[in-house]
């Protein structure tokens, strides 16, 4: 039997080349069409009821299932008007790059190769980025739910006696971590996932800005080791998810310092701020943290997935990671070497070439082109705050730090909540703009994150203008547009 190379090179060259050039093409005119098309019932039954396929099928006919089926109905979040969460509208350099290391489909869990250069040459790039030292540590993984769960498992491996645990678990002991009530869900699932328990992570009051409160910080870390508990790290967020805010990371540093905790940034998309003059100083501190978790597939535009975790000292990742295996060893000569590997350095394994299309995108734009990628997204974000705040019928509910907006439509006498959470829903199914739905102070909001590099104040225009017609449709009512 042969191997799985094509019998005709020449007609899969030609496929190929079509393949490309549709795609460019579309992420070329992403912005002529809706947002997001809900899928037919139809379309989603061919994928539920298809039957392994024991045969060959023609590699044509799978695209053109692809370009009918798939590509109409994705995400969206390569359009301009996708505002809903924090995904990055990616590059044509970065789709690029993704179809090189897939042809090269190289493993990066370790062995000497040149991609295994590439990452540690793009872990050094991000440490500089970030303020941290050269010889910090790092590991490009999924996204920031893996890098958060690794820096949760480096800080507990780092407390006395923390090699013991990793022999023989917690025995007894009663770590506890704390974070903001805003902090990410994946904050407290790392907790989980680490044996610690969601318990262990103490969620600390924030202020009226949805900053953490260090006043109340201080009071439970007190109270915890009075009680015989052992807190052993403080979780600062660069970028809330809901609101955008950021914790007072320069304070949170030195209580960390005087308390002898371990300080981790969850920075996922707010990191990158540190890139736009406009924005950086916000960030002040976050460079004195021991670990890192941000995703360049964010704010930095780099294709899905690609997050990552820095470390600060040297050596903390391989203590709580790295295994001696006698079919893994680690040679001084041959494949075999190059040792540490990035497989000491977190779970994985077998891991991807993510850090070619971070390369590609890191070099083809710059990070002063990204800084002011940054900006302009902060910039039109502002623009939508002073626009709701222009509007009678509608209302800011949160300062805007960054990038993120969140207000909804004022309709007195009515069920506020149910219309802005059903507001949404129509503007998704419109086709015109897609915001999410959140909570804050108790109440349903529109949640606008303004992410994607293609993302204008016309976009903003058009997106009020059809949530308000929406509203009036709903309410019966035509609503004041502008303030006299």
């Amino acid at each position: 039997m042969a191997g799985l190379d094509p019998e005709n090179w020449d007609a899969l060259r030609a496929l190929g080349h079509r393949m490309l050039d549709e795609m460019l093409d579309n992420v070329q005119n992403v912005a002529s069409g809706p947002v997001w098309l809900p899928m037919p019932a139809a379309v989603r039954q061919e994928f539920r009821q298809a039957e392994l396929p024991t045969q060959e099928t023609p590699l044509t006919a799978l695209y053109e299932q692809f370009a009918q089926s798939v590509v109409p109905y994705a995400t969206g979040n390569r359009h301009p008007r996708f505002m809903g969460w924090v995904h990055g509208g990616g590059t044509a350099q970065g789709m690029l790059a993704e179809m090189l290391a897939a042809g090269l489909n190289a493993n990066l869990g370790g062995r000497d190769h040149a991609p295994i250069e590439v990452e540690r040459m793009v872990i050094r790039w991000a440490a500089t980025m970030l303020g941290f030292p050269e010889t910090a540590t790092g590991v490009l993984v999924t996204g920031s739910s893996m890098a958060n769960f690794i820096a949760v498992i480096t800080a507990s491996r780092a407390v006395e006696g923390g090699l013991d645990i990793r022999s023989h678990g917690l025995a007894g002991r009663r770590l506890v971590g704390y974070a903001a009530q805003t902090a990410h869900g994946c904050i407290a699932r790392a907790f989980d996932m680490a044996g610690l328990g969601t318990q262990a992570l103490r969620l600390v009051p924030v202020d009226a800005d949805f900053r953490m409160d260090l006043a109340v910080l201080r009071q439970m870390v007190a109270a915890d080791r009075a009680a015989g508990l052992e807190p052993f790290m403080v979780v600062g967020t660069a970028g809330t998810v809901d609101t955008g805010s950021i914790d007072p990371l320069a304070a949170l540093a030195d209580f960390a310092e005087a308390e002898n905790l371990w300080f981790h940034v969850d920075g996922a998309f707010g990191a990158m701020a540190r890139l736009s003059p406009d924005h950086a100083s916000a960030l002040a501190g976050m460079e004195r943290a021991n670990s890192i978790a941000f995703d360049f597939h964010k704010w930095a535009q780099t294709p899905y997935d690609a997050g990552c975790v820095l470390v600060r000292e040297e050596g903390r990742q391989a203590a709580a990671f790295a295994q001696s295996l006698a079919y893994l060893s680690r040679e001084d000569r041959g494949l075999a070497a190059g040792a540490p590997w990035f497989c000491d350095l977190g779970p994985d394994l077998s891991r991807g070439f993510r850090a070619l299309k971070v390369w590609f995108t890191l070099a083809s734009f710059g990070t002063e082109r990204l800084g002011q990628m940054v900006s302009h997204c902060c910039a039109v974000a502002r623009y939508l705050a002073a626009r709701v705040q222009a509007s009678p019928s509608l209302e800011l509910l949160a300062p805007v730090t960054l990038n993120i907006v969140c207000f909804r439509v004022r309709a007195p006498g009515t069920d506020e909540d149910v219309l802005n959470g059903d507001l949404v829903k129509d503007l998704h199914e419109s086709g015109v703009a897609a915001p999410s739905a959140t909570i804050v102070h108790g109440k349903r909001a529109i949640r606008a994150a303004i992410v994607n590099h293609r993302t204008m104040e016309g976009d903003v225009d058009l997106m009020l203008e059809t949530l308000l017609d929406l509203a009036d449709k709903r309410l019966g009512t035509k609503l004041e547009r502008e303030a006299a």
